[in-house]
């Protein structure tokens, strides 16, 4: 964590609204996008710092020693981009995801890819240990990716809870934060909160988001410190065991109506030659290498931070 100039504070935005325009995404997760982006570390390390600053610093030395503690500009900065990229980008990604599906799951499933051959990278001591970690987060991944939802609720209590897991989700690379809530049938409440702009839901959903990060960053920043190699094997399982949800091509074999809506909810992966629609395979295939490239292209503009 250093000082940063306008521009490189403009960066970090950019990078939020890239974790934002993910987290919208059921099946990608915020967290992979800030690991290949250069600021996983610095993010969990200054998320974990906000219950000392605010117990300890701020009654005896002020706002700003404060600020300074929890890293406060980064922390802005990339906050201001996920918000903006999901108040933005939800209906569109809506759109999308309902009209467009194969193209959408295509070009995240060549950034995922891309991301565990990064994050794997990162791992600086291959052993048996680490073998069996990455393979334990795999498969940890993929029984979450194949549990069935549950009913869709709007239930406040219900609404702080699903904030709350689905930000620990969040913050973990591979693991979803909107997928989980599709599993706790939070989802389209949420999604609908942002659209129709229902501070009640939306407020209740971040005051669990806020008590789920303050209380996860810190287990996070332990293991790093601790088991840094472990922790970077477990994560990229968890983004293998992700593969098989954002896989492009599905069919259909359960849906739920909300709202006059038919929403499918349990889905079954086949192959291009298999799906009974238009495969769009070749522009699948560029859309997947486009999220390949894409990677590559943030892992060297992290570089130059």
């Amino acid at each position: 964590m250093g000082n940063r100039n306008l521009i490189q504070y403009l960066m970090v935005t950019l990078k939020g609204m890239a974790m934002g325009a993910a987290d919208v995404v059921p099946g990608v997760s915020g967290g992979t996008i800030a690991f290949i982006s250069g600021i996983y570390e610095e993010l969990i390390f200054s998320i974990n710092q906000i219950g000392t600053a605010v117990v300890k610093t701020l009654p005896r030395e002020g706002i700003l020693a404060a600020w300074k503690q929890v890293n406060g500009k980064f922390l802005l900065a990339l906050f201001l981009g996920i918000a903006l990229s999901v108040i933005t980008l939800a209906r569109f990604i809506s759109w999308l995801l309902e009209n467009e599906p194969v193209l959408l799951w295509s070009f995240f499933f060549g950034l995922v890819v891309a991301s565990v051959i990064f994050v794997a990278r990162a791992i600086s001591s291959w052993r048996a240990a680490t073998l069996l970690t990455l393979a334990l987060g795999a498969a940890l991944a993929y029984y979450i990716t194949q549990l069935p939802p549950v009913e869709n609720t709007g239930s406040l209590p219900y609404l702080f809870l699903s904030g709350a897991l689905a930000i620990c989700a969040m913050i973990l690379p591979g693991i979803s934060g909107a997928f989980i809530l599709v599993l706790l049938g939070s989802y389209k409440t949420v999604l609908d909160a942002v659209h129709e702009r229902n501070l009640l839901i939306l407020g209740t959903v971040f005051l669990g988001a806020l008590f789920g990060l303050l209380s996860f960053a810190r287990l996070l920043k332990w293991m790093f410190q601790h088991y840094k190699d472990l922790t970077l094997a477990l994560l990229t399982g968890f983004i293998i065991g992700s593969l098989s949800k954002i896989w492009p091509w599905k069919v259909v074999l359960e849906t739920r109506v909300f709202d006059e809506k038919i929403i499918p909810v349990v889905e079954e992966n086949v192959s291009p030659m298999s799906y009974p629609g238009d495969p769009q395979l070749l522009w699948a295939i560029l859309l997947a290498i486009a999220g390949f490239s894409l990677i590559f292209m943030l892992e060297k503009l992290a570089a130059r931070k």
